[in-house]
């Protein structure tokens, strides 16, 4: 469906970028599944009119009509797959929003998918692009705070921080629970570490650290940036010139972690070994 908080926001958001880019992209076309919204009831006639965009009839004339395309099912992970497997057939540069797979093998499915049909594509959680990562270069320790209705839907946002910092090889991941908090720990297997507190009502807030006694002094944010900003030029910037600003690699690892992290919060107390998956 298409009237939630992201597709209400994007296409002004993507209007105000190409300003501050100088490009030239409109959400022209527009298609949903679903008709009638269940967040606010709107229907996809009524969106559309609302932001001046022409609804399609199928999504096969979406993917026919546009340049480039949108996959936007930010609570809905699993139509993704079979999303991919209508639009990434057509070749056209697109972007399908987080949270990009249900499960490691199913993320591996949708790169398989891209890779035969030689289709350019990226996913990635907006928090990537929060600027109070860049504000510490060699983090080989992150702590990350975060929040949202479940684990499920809002964990990808703060592993999505620790990826980008850490990079990849995360071996292990094991969940506790203190009252209302969800403590993750990650394991690298070298002097890597990421932990995380998932609560709602938490700000998003990092502590990233050289791990060292005498090193460089860590930095403590709470993460306030315009992030989406960054995400939405980021799309934009892809549009354009097919270049993907970041190690792809690196949205298989989110999906990896992003799996472990749901199945460590269902057995507590229990490493979770991250090899097993996918």
């Amino acid at each position: 469906y298409l009237s939630e908080w992201h597709a209400n926001n994007y296409p002004v958001w993507m209007a105000e970028a190409c300003e501050r880019l100088g490009l030239d992209y409109k959400i022209a076309y527009a298609w949903a599944e679903q008709n009638v919204s269940p967040v606010d009831g709107r229907s996809t006639e009524e969106w559309c009119r609302a932001f001046g965009v022409e609804k399609c009839e199928t999504l096969a004339q979406l993917c026919e009509k546009s340049d480039v395309i949108v996959v936007l099912a930010p609570s809905n992970p699993e139509t993704h797959l079979r999303f991919a497997e209508e639009v990434l057939k057509y070749g056209k540069r697109t972007y399908i929003d987080k949270t990009f797979a249900p499960d490691l093998a199913t993320a591996k499915k949708i790169f398989a998918l891209g890779e035969q049909y030689g289709t350019l594509f990226f996913s990635s959680s907006a928090l990537r692009f929060a600027t109070e990562l860049g504000e510490y270069e060699n983090c080989r320790q992150i702590f990350v705070t975060g929040s949202g209705a479940t684990i499920e839907e809002y964990i990808i946002h703060m592993i999505e921080m620790a990826v980008k910092k850490l990079g990849l090889g995360a071996e292990k991941i094991m969940a506790e629970r203190y009252g209302a908090q969800t403590f993750l720990h990650i394991a690298y297997g070298d002097d890597r570490v990421a932990n995380m507190i998932f609560a709602r009502s938490l700000p998003y807030s990092l502590y990233m650290s050289d791990g060292e006694p005498k090193g460089v002094r860590p930095v403590t944010t709470t993460v306030q940036s315009k992030f989406f900003d960054g995400l939405i030029e980021d799309i934009l910037k892809f549009f354009e010139t097919g270049t993907i600003s970041f190690d792809v690699a690196e949205t298989l690892e989110v999906m990896k972690l992003r799996e472990g992290a749901v199945l460590a919060e269902q057995r507590m107390g229990e490493w979770i070994d991250l090899s097993k998956l996918g």
